[in-house]
């Protein structure tokens, strides 16, 4: 339990000052890629892997991994590329993103780096809109592309996105007085971002994206700044924000917002697919008010709505 507490007291303090630690990896080139270590669990030679007939083309198989099934993925394919050959050839970096577990097949293992997130930058403008890059950045000198995993994922095992009709009905009737409520969403993949737009609009709720923690807060710095008759935390009853996230990661975006004073009543959620005893010591430490994993409609909609009527009570006329 020490060495468990020890490791979670370690990623605290990184993640707390705007760090992360990339494991670096290549496909079927000469091209690097990188993923938070923070979403690993290990990387192994690919071990034989059992076929199963009808599964999507960049399935490559599944395979019992420590007493578990896990199904391994061929990384290169899914975003297009030619895929591998032989994967048995190959590395398998096991991952869990949305409380899921499944494997990226992979040509190698650079190496693991230590960054911050501001080195991390939003892909460049103009390379369209169905690319699978969700940020970039360079190691010595070299460009390293980070993937849009749950973009990967969302087209590949498919999310459940419909929120169950005792949300939506408990949402029509919960008044909205004569102002449409208001959220903030921050997140840097497009795929989590329209997800957790459809689901608000299906309660009603008015969404703002942005998307990361630098343009988050740089909207709700500018809304302050032109405040008109009532305070930003009347006027907007949540801002939902990613953790990981280029140039500014959601919990030093949530400090900023916190060392604010025209910002920090503002209620937070953290939306994250990381998962377990991390994020609750980090909820803590920078001050979210919870945080809730991807991606769930039903348990973001009751978050949402529990969210929501106390703040109509707490602003009733």
């Amino acid at each position: 339990m020490s060495g468990v507490l020890a490791n979670v007291d370690m990623r605290t303090q990184l993640a707390g000052h705007n760090r992360l630690e990339l494991l670096l990896f290549r496909l079927d080139g000469k091209q690097l890629f990188g993923i938070n270590v923070f979403k690993v669990q290990e990387v192994i030679q690919c071990p034989p892997l059992t076929k199963i007939p009808d599964s999507h083309r960049v399935v490559c198989g599944v395979s019992n991994m420590r007493g578990r099934m896990v199904t391994v993925m061929d990384l290169s394919r899914a975003i297009g590329g030619r895929g591998v050959a032989d994967p048995q050839e190959n590395f398998v970096v096991v991952t869990e993103y949305n409380q899921f577990v499944q494997g990226f097949l992979v040509g190698g293992v650079d190496r693991i780096v230590n960054m911050n997130w501001e080195e991390i930058l939003p892909p460049p403008k103009g390379i369209g809109n169905d690319n699978y890059l969700t940020a970039v950045t360079r190691v010595e000198g070299e460009l390293v592309e980070i993937i849009d995993v749950e973009k990967v994922l969302a087209e590949v095992v498919g999310w459940n996105e419909e929120v169950s009709a005792e949300f939506i009905d408990q949402a029509a009737e919960q008044e909205h007085n004569e102002r449409k409520p208001v959220v903030l969403v921050a997140d840097d993949s497009s795929v989590a971002r329209n997800q957790i737009k459809r689901t608000l609009e299906k309660l009603g709720v008015e969404c703002v994206l942005a998307n990361d923690g630098r343009q988050a807060l740089d909207r709700l710095r500018e809304w302050a700044e032109h405040e008109s008759e009532m305070p930003l935390h009347e006027r907007l009853f949540m801002v939902i924000s990613d953790i990981e996230m280029p140039e500014m990661d959601g919990y030093t975006f949530t400090t900023e917002v916190r060392g604010d004073p025209r910002l920090s009543d503002l209620h937070i959620l953290l939306h994250t697919s990381l998962s377990g005893v991390f994020n609750n010591a980090m909820v803590e430490k920078v001050g979210a008010n919870d945080f809730i994993a991807k991606f769930q409609p039903d348990v973001l909609a009751k978050t949402v709505l529990t969210r929501l009527k106390c703040w109509q009570d707490a602003h009733a006329a």
